[in-house]
């Protein structure tokens, strides 16, 4: 607060009236009328005066807010009539603030402010004041209210609820158009003098916009604002109390305003001519460039229409409005030709879609604009002079005969040769060809309808001077029929006749199917290949035929099953037949003509033979035919000799391990080299198929000369089993009773051995493992019996 306002405060305090030094006085009512005898008064009407009654007397105390001392505020003062001043009568206060707030002196009913009071807060407190006796206690005067009001003064400046407003308006408004309305408040009471009177002003804005000063609305002050000059204002609005006097309290905010727009601009294109250029190559639908025209204004008022008013190309081009970004994109709308037409020319309007009728004066909003398209030469592929072709052929035509031609050019003025070719994914089987130089279409192999009756071809054609620029175009190939199938049986049909049939009975109805297709539909003629004395075949004209019999009574004793040839022709040119033979069975049946039996089993009843006596007789030759099979294996059974003879045979034994070796691949378990060529070994090897669990080394002796008798024996048999046809296929052991020598395990025969055999120490044999602990029971074992005994 400033020392100006403080003074003007002081001021306004000095010239208003003191309330608070006026006394609530307690008085009795004073008695001006002579008193009677009977307690009335006569008048000179005659009518009784009757005495009032003692009652409180009080005023309204005012008290000013923002207190400033350094001593308590004084409010009033509360005296009584009765109050004598010898201080037997106490005062007491009580209500609101009371004791806290507001203290009263209780002998001289002085009220005093504790503190200071803002009126803002509470502007009135209402108290209860009594005078009582001191001594007594009593109540002198009954208990009455009073109000201490606070007066206002101007200590609240006027506020606005935002600091800082929006709001917007249309471009080109007229003057005195609303923007919007800011309101202030003043806390200060508005019922005591001008504090909470407020006046707006604006401060700054000015010359584009004004305020009322009572409302507090603000209005454009100039015509025909343009967003497109200034798009944003920033406004700063004064609120002052005290009616807007020197003196008065203030507070501001900034309102920022927008002018909106509107559509008071027309689309221009920047430039009057556009040049543009496209591939002649180009498809439909390519798009050549784009125009843009520029609209100063934004949103839906810039939305440009585009569209084609006139020119040369008019129908050669379209264009289209791309939405997003404003453009009309120029496109192909048939297909260009360099050679034909070279240059084009078009005449573009943009247009604005939503117009305001408020600013037609400053239409019109249009604009145009001439585009110049030339078209670029390139180097075209072929062009075929039809987009698909269709050849029709007959399928009996002879190979190398032309079925059609196609036809290709190529569009650039150069006019280069065009080789043709065919696409050989679509003619798998070369049924086709092709000239490479005129585009002739012939047939390479025969044609069957019945087998394919279209083929669908591609063929190429490209320029000899560009192999890579190629077209292609599809050929479809459609092959006519030609009656060259004769017709068949469409069923295999089992027929039978019955033994008691009569003659002229039907037992079968045929019918024919044909590959042909031909024009006219089909048609059947069927007749007997031959005159036949027991069957015949009428035709029902209906492609269908029946059969039947000629005579009465079949046997099947006789003939049981008949074959009747069926001639089958058509009517096309040249006319096909084909004989069907029909197998017809003579079958058993009951009265109703329903077959019973046709098998061989009947036939064989007349013998006296039943099914159960023909099992029986089989099973019988079953089972002397394996008597004879079994009497024969043990016949041969006891022919073979054992492997082992006696023990008191002088001869070397032969023990078989059954172990088996490791056929033609195991080479590494023995030489079969020593066999052929017994003196072909000159190093002792270990056997490779046993792992010895110790390595010994072996005791050589001395190697047996070459008998001669033995190898030719051995070459001898061996050459007869390699010529014997009736040796079986797979591998055979033959056994030729020589051991051979310079076995690694050395000879275990005593014939050949220069020591008796108390010499010969055989207990490396239990060393060598499982496979020889045979061989050393049988050695070992006798070394231990002579010790015995």
């Amino acid at each position: 607060m400033t020392i100006q306002q403080v003074l003007l405060l002081l001021l306004l305090w000095m010239w208003l009236p003191h309330p608070c030094h006026t006394e609530m006085l307690f008085r009795r009512t004073p008695d001006l009328r002579p008193k009677s005898s009977g307690g009335r008064a006569s008048g000179n009407d005659g009518k009784a005066v009757h005495r009032q009654k003692r009652g409180w007397m009080w005023n309204q105390f005012f008290l000013l807010e923002e207190y400033t001392g350094s001593d308590y505020q004084y409010v009033g003062k509360l005296h009584s009539d009765q109050d004598k001043g010898d201080g037997s009568l106490k005062y007491i206060l009580s209500g609101d603030g009371a004791g806290t707030l507001f203290i009263i002196d209780e002998k001289t009913g002085d009220i005093h402010a504790t503190r200071r009071i803002d009126r803002e807060e509470k502007a009135f407190y209402t108290l209860r004041a009594q005078a009582i006796n001191r001594r007594t206690l009593r109540p002198v005067e009954p208990e009455s209210e009073f109000v201490i009001k606070i007066h206002d003064i101007n200590d609240n400046e006027p506020t606005f609820p935002e600091e800082i407003y929006t709001a917007s308006v249309p471009e080109m408004s007229v003057v005195g158009t609303s923007v919007v309305q800011v309101t202030a408040t003043d806390a200060d009471d508005p019922s005591y003098g001008n504090s909470a009177r407020i006046i707006y002003s604006i401060l700054q804005g000015q010359p584009y916009f004004s305020v009322e000063p009572e409302t507090g609305i603000i209005r454009t002050a100039l015509p025909n604002m343009n967003r497109e000059n200034r798009e944003q204002y920033q406004v700063v609005i004064q609120a002052k109390d005290m009616g807007g006097q020197m003196g008065g309290l203030s507070g501001t905010t900034t309102v920022n305003i927008t002018l909106t727009d509107v559509n008071d601009n027309p689309p221009r294109f920047p430039q009057s001519t556009i040049h543009l250029r496209i591939p002649e190559s180009s498809p439909v639908g390519t798009a050549i460039g784009s125009v843009k025209a520029t609209d100063a204004d934004t949103g839906k008022n810039a939305e440009v229409e585009y569209r084609i008013i006139d020119g040369d190309g008019t129908d050669m081009f379209d264009i289209v409005t791309q939405k997003d970004t404003q453009e009309g994109i120029i496109t192909v709308r048939k297909p260009l030709d360099y050679e034909t037409r070279r240059l084009y020319t078009l005449k573009v309007e943009a247009e604005n879609t939503h117009v305001d009728p408020r600013f037609y004066y400053l239409g019109p909003f249009k604009d145009t604009t001439i585009v110049k398209i030339s078209v670029e030469d390139v180097d075209e592929p072929p062009v075929f002079s039809r987009s698909s072709y269709l050849f029709e052929v007959h399928e009996d035509i002879e190979l190398g005969t032309i079925i059609g031609t196609v036809m290709a050019r190529d569009p650039d003025s150069a006019s280069s040769p065009i080789r043709f070719s065919l696409d050989r994914h679509t003619d798998l089987d070369r049924i086709f060809n092709i000239h490479s130089g005129n585009g002739s279409i012939y047939t390479s192999k025969p044609l069957d309808r019945e087998i394919s009756q279209w083929h669908n071809l591609s063929v190429i054609a490209a320029e000899i001077n560009n192999p890579k620029d190629t077209t292609r175009v599809p050929v479809y190939v459609r092959i006519l029929d030609v009656n060259d199938n004769a017709p068949q049986f469409a069923v295999f049909y089992d027929t039978f006749v019955c033994e008691n049939a009569r003659a002229g009975q039907l037992i079968q109805t045929i019918s024919a199917v044909d590959k042909d297709d031909p024009l006219g539909g089909q048609k059947f003629f069927f007749s007997l290949a031959a005159v036949n004395p027991n069957f015949t075949v009428q035709d029902n004209e209906d492609n269908t035929a029946r059969i039947l019999t000629r005579r009465n009574g079949f046997s099947r004793h006789e003939i049981s099953t008949y074959l009747l040839p069926v001639v089958i022709s058509d009517n096309d040119y040249p006319i096909q037949s084909s004989t069907g033979t029909l197998t017809i069975r003579v079958c058993a049946c009951d009265s109703r003509g329903n077959m019973q039996s046709c098998s061989a089993e009947a036939l064989l009843l007349p013998a006296g033979l039943s099914t159960g006596a023909l099992v029986a007789i089989l099973l019988c030759i079953i089972i002397l035919l394996v008597i004879v099979v079994l009497f024969a294996a043990l016949k041969r059974q006891r022919k073979k000799e054992p492997l082992i003879l006696s023990k008191e045979d002088i001869r070397d034994n032969i023990v078989s391990y059954n172990d088996e070796g490791g056929g033609e691949e195991d080479t590494q378990a023995f030489d079969i080299g020593t066999l052929r060529n017994p003196a072909a070994i000159e190093d002792k090897k270990l056997r490779r198929d046993i792992i010895p669990e110790t390595l010994f080394v072996p005791r050589r002796t001395p190697s047996a000369p070459d008998n001669t008798d033995v190898r030719d024996f051995i070459n001898q048999r061996l050459k007869e089993h390699d010529t014997d046809p009736s040796a079986p296929p797979y591998d055979s052991l033959a056994t030729y009773a020589y051991e051979g020598n310079d076995s690694i395990a050395e000879s275990l025969s005593s014939l050949e051995s220069g020591t008796t055999e108390g010499d010969q120490n055989y207990d490396y044999l239990r060393e060598w493992g499982p496979r020889f602990n045979k061989l050393a029971e049988m050695y070992g074992g006798g070394e231990s019996d002579k010790d015995n005994s």
